[in-house]
């Protein structure tokens, strides 16, 4: 009961008092010119009958199939009471009105269709006054019509508005759900750019910094040499992560008007392999076919896998000596580029072979290979490890020869 109390809002609360105010009031005043028709005066008793009516829209919201039968009782005693008539259905018209909207028809039709036929015949039948004429029943009917089919349709009109505002909804959860899916295929690409070039560069760094240690008193020369690299490693490395961090920002703009290297490109791929052949890795080089125009989604997804592959080369797999074998193939049906890093493990080498660390080089590469459609398989071979990639070619806008790296 308390539970029930608590949920009445100021809206049920008002329209309760509203409707009660207007029953009791406009009743008492009709009640007084009333000398024929009622043979009871107004009293107590039909004050609390019409109070009950009304106050029992309070609960018309949450109870709308209990209501309307109670607030239902409440007027036809009245009337069976022969109290002065009045505007004593305002109480029974909302409560049917709102058992409707809610959906209780099998409350609401039944209600109508006796509470018809009480006040009508019954009432008459119980007072002694004669039954309304036939236009007059007629008049009553027709009335009862208008407000069941204008119960409907409002019924109707609010089913509609609350479709609408579902779809609404659920536009706005799917536009949500789909912001967040770039935003966060938008941080893997950033996070992946990250690491192929601070993984790439760095590695570099490492090697020739080791060089230069080792050969700085004995052959300095060759330690400059290495400090030269590092130099100029250091300088790619950061221009391209200020091109990273540039298109995070929404800009294209280098950072101090500085002009990044271009973006890694199967085109150049001499230029992929020069970095690590610095790092002291011997890479040899084949193409086969004839190369073919690449979509810039493909075409940086397979430089960036050769990148990857030699770097985890020059930096885990304790040997000297790869191969990188770039296939493109067509036919009538479709289109691809296939690429191929074979490393081998010298003989008694400790080092793991390429790929084998655990981190997120191969999983990295895999997922540029899935994100163009492509397949990316890397494990152990006879005597090395092989990391191949296959890329399809659709026709997409190829890639510009120098374009700016993109996340």
């Amino acid at each position: 009961m308390l539970a029930a109390i608590r949920g009445i809002t100021r809206k049920d609360a008002a329209v309760a008092v509203l409707v009660g105010v207007v029953q009791l009031g406009a009743t008492t005043a009709i009640a007084r010119h009333q000398q024929t028709i009622p043979s009871r005066s107004l009293d107590l008793g039909g004050y609390l009958l019409l109070g009950v009516a009304a106050a029992l829209l309070v609960w018309r919201n949450r109870y709308p199939g209990l209501v309307l039968p109670g607030v239902f009782v409440a007027t036809l005693g009245y009337a069976l009471l022969d109290y002065p008539r009045g505007p004593i259905y305002i109480a029974l018209i909302v409560a049917f009105v709102h058992c409707i909207l809610h959906g209780k028809r099998v409350v609401a039709y039944p209600i109508l269709l006796v509470g018809y036929l009480s006040f009508t015949l019954l009432v008459a039948q119980v007072t002694d006054h004669d039954r309304p004429p036939p236009p007059v029943l007629i008049g009553i009917t027709a009335w009862l019509l208008v407000l069941l089919v204008g119960s409907e349709l409002i019924r109707m009109q609010q089913s509609v508005f609350a479709e609408r505002r579902r779809r609404r909804r659920e536009v706005e959860l799917a536009e949500q759900a789909e912001a967040r899916r770039r935003a966060s295929e938008e941080r893997l690409e950033i996070a992946r750019e990250l690491h192929d070039v601070m993984a790439h560069s760095i590695s570099l760094i490492n090697v020739q910094a080791g060089v230069a240690l080792e050969l700085m008193d004995r052959r300095p020369e060759q330690a400059r040499q290495a400090l030269t690299v590092i130099k100029a490693a250091s300088k790619d490395a950061l221009l391209e992560v200020q091109a990273v961090l540039a298109s995070l920002r929404g800009t294209r703009q280098p950072v101090d008007g500085e002009t990044g290297p271009p973006s890694p490109s199967l085109c150049r791929l001499e230029e992929i392999v020069a970095r690590a052949r610095l790092s002291g890795v011997k890479v040899h080089t084949r193409v086969d076919g004839e190369p073919l125009p690449l979509p810039i989604d493909a075409d940086l997804a397979g430089a960036r896998i050769v990148q990857e592959a030699l770097t985890n080369v020059a930096r885990h797999a304790g040997t000297e000596l790869a191969a990188v074998r770039v296939s493109y193939h067509r036919d009538a049906d479709r289109a691809e580029v296939v690429i191929m890093v074979d490393n081998d493990v010298l003989a008694g080498s400790a080092g793991p072979v390429a790929g084998d660390t655990g981190g997120r080089g191969i999983p990295g590469m895999r997922e540029r290979a899935e994100a163009c459609g492509g397949t990316l398989a890397a494990g152990p071979r006879p005597g090395g490890f092989r990391v191949e990639a296959r890329l399809p070619i659709r026709d997409q806008e190829p890639r510009e020869q120098n374009a700016r790296m993109t996340p």
